[in-house]
């Protein structure tokens, strides 16, 4: 028997690889479609309906750049298939701490923010970090900075 066990274990989790690509699929053609390029593979939005102003704000909606928030009966609405988690609707919400976002890039770890402050420190440390990546390869050490400016 420990055997079946061990085999449906496998099965369930290739089932389960095997949808999560199906989604991932889907939601490239769907964001191709509409021209947008997804950065994010992973990633997760909420919003707290609590603190949500709802129908007297609506500016999230507005400032998604896929559509992915709507106005349903009563509280935003999220269409997880298009959301690329971009942080318009964190940095146009205000209120803090209502939509909150988390997203993995691909070669770092996970980023999460809910507050317009969050999302500007976010940025400013990615242009940083290029800033300082192109300083770099143009001077990768002292002596090349020195031959080139220096004495």
């Amino acid at each position: 028997m420990p055997e079946s066990k061990d085999l449906s274990l496998d099965i369930y989790q290739l089932l389960q690889e095997a949808s999560r690509k199906r989604e991932r699929e889907r939601k490239t053609r769907l964001l191709q479609s509409i021209g947008v390029k997804e950065f994010f593979e992973e990633g997760n939005i909420r919003i707290d309906k609590n603190t949500c102003k709802g129908v007297e704000c609506k500016l999230c909606i507005e400032a998604c750049p896929t559509n992915a928030l709507y106005w349903k009966t009563g509280e935003v609405g999220i269409a997880e298939e298009l959301c690329i988690y971009c942080a318009a609707c964190v940095w146009s919400c205000v209120v803090d701490d209502c939509v909150q976002v988390s997203r993995r890039r691909p070669n770092s770890g996970t980023e999460k923010f809910s507050t317009q402050r969050e999302v500007l420190m976010l940025l400013d440390n990615i242009n940083s970090r290029k800033r300082v990546g192109r300083l770099k390869s143009r001077f990768p050490d002292v002596e090349t900075f020195l031959r080139r400016y220096g004495k």
